[in-house]
């Protein structure tokens, strides 16, 4: 997978980058080839990502635009979380990790609504706050729109969410990808 300088990804865990530029650095006395990486969420930071790991990685191109609809509606379905804390946070990782925007989809929907039942963690918390940023970042991208804007069709999106459209199976990555 070749990618050009200018283009926007995204790198699981940190959201929507820009390829800033193709840098040579010296590794174990051989040159390698990185892509540095501009993150395009509020911290700013850079990575550099060898040419040749993008796809081991994770890092993939932004959700098309024509999909926003359907990733905020994702927002308002969530499945059952597992009552064990240990394995909900095992869960949530994964998606995270995942860098899928419809895993972070299922992080927020699903943990907003479990938040509306019972206090949630304080790890459980960063999650939520930590998914809702990176998927609001990634739609406002795609979309064009500021990120107040972004966040406020987020917010509409899960105060649209009703309690019975859980469904009856355990939260796991094959069945989020089945979507």
């Amino acid at each position: 997978m070749l990618l050009d300088i200018g283009e926007k990804v995204v790198y699981p865990s940190q959201g929507p980058c820009l390829i800033d530029s193709i840098v040579e650095k010296i590794v174990a006395g051989e040159p390698v080839n990185f892509y540095r990486l501009i993150v395009l969420e509020d911290t700013r930071g850079e990575l550099f990502v060898p040419l040749d790991k993008i796809r081991q990685l994770g890092i993939r191109q932004l959700v098309d635009k024509s999909r926003v609809p359907k990733l905020l509606k994702r927002l308002t379905k969530t499945t059952e979380m597992s009552k064990d804390w240990k394995q909900r946070a095992r869960d949530t990782t994964k998606l995270l990790c995942s860098g899928e925007a419809f895993d972070l989809a299922e992080i927020v929907g699903s943990l907003t609504a479990l938040s509306g039942k019972k206090p949630l963690s304080v790890s459980e918390s960063w999650m939520l706050e930590k998914a809702k940023k990176l998927m609001i970042c990634e739609i406002s991208e795609v979309t064009g729109n500021p990120k107040t804007v972004t966040e406020k069709q987020v917010n509409l999106a899960l105060n649209a969410h009703k309690p019975d459209v859980v469904e009856k199976t355990p939260m796991s990555l094959s069945a989020i990808h089945a979507v």
